[in-house]
């Protein structure tokens, strides 16, 4: 302190501006501020916000574990279907091999009584020519129904219009004997299963002259 001119000249020295801005003032204990509630409660709030993230993240584990036993499932389905889909296919393959193999078994027992009697007539050649023809007569007859039994029809060709689809023309001669384009003589018969033709009838045609 000194004096100047009378007045009493109070000289206080200042503190640097930058160190009075940082500095804080101590806590006052009586401005009912709990430093230590206020740190517990921070921290409460944390687990809450962590236990939170926990429930959620559990469900979408759950959707994941769910997820992966359905396509585990699903695996072991599609497995088993191409398992029993190889075993229906060899068993189809084998059923198919063993119809080709025996599909004309019908047909050949009905004809060995044929050829039965074919053998007999040929060892019978000696008889009458009379006898030998009325033999082989018999003998066609009995082929010619065990055919029919088989379904197998002989096309007809002799005297009826010309078919391409059964018919095929060996010759076209002109002649009277027949109307034009039907069927003049037959030379060899045709036949079918129904719908199906096994071949067709050799024929000739008559046109006109």
């Amino acid at each position: 302190m000194s004096k100047s001119n009378g007045q009493a000249d109070i000289h206080i020295e200042q503190q640097p501006r930058e160190t009075l801005e940082h500095e804080l003032p101590p806590a006052d204990p009586n401005d009912g501020f709990d430093e230590k509630h206020a740190t517990t409660e921070s921290q409460d709030t944390a687990s809450r916000d962590t236990a939170s993230e926990a429930a959620a993240g559990a469900p979408a584990e759950t959707e994941m574990q769910k997820l992966q036993a359905e396509r585990d499932s699903l695996f072991d389905r599609m497995a088993r279907l191409q398992a029993e889909f190889d075993n229906y296919r060899k068993r189809a393959a084998k059923e198919n091999a063993d119809f080709r193999d025996y599909a004309v078994a019908d047909a050949a027992r009905a004809l060995l009584p044929v050829v039965d009697n074919f053998s007999l007539a040929l060892k019978n050649a000696s008889v009458k020519p009379e006898d030998f023809r009325t033999g082989v007569e018999l003998i066609h007859k009995q082929l010619q129904d065990v055919l029919q039994k088989l379904n197998v029809q002989r096309v007809p060709a002799q005297g009826q219009p010309f078919d391409p689809r059964v018919h095929e023309a060996i010759e076209m001669v002109e002649s009277d004997e027949a109307p034009d384009n039907h069927v003049l003589e037959e030379l060899q018969s045709g036949y079918r299963i129904k719908d199906r033709l096994l071949r067709p009838a050799m024929v000739r045609v008559a046109k006109k002259k």
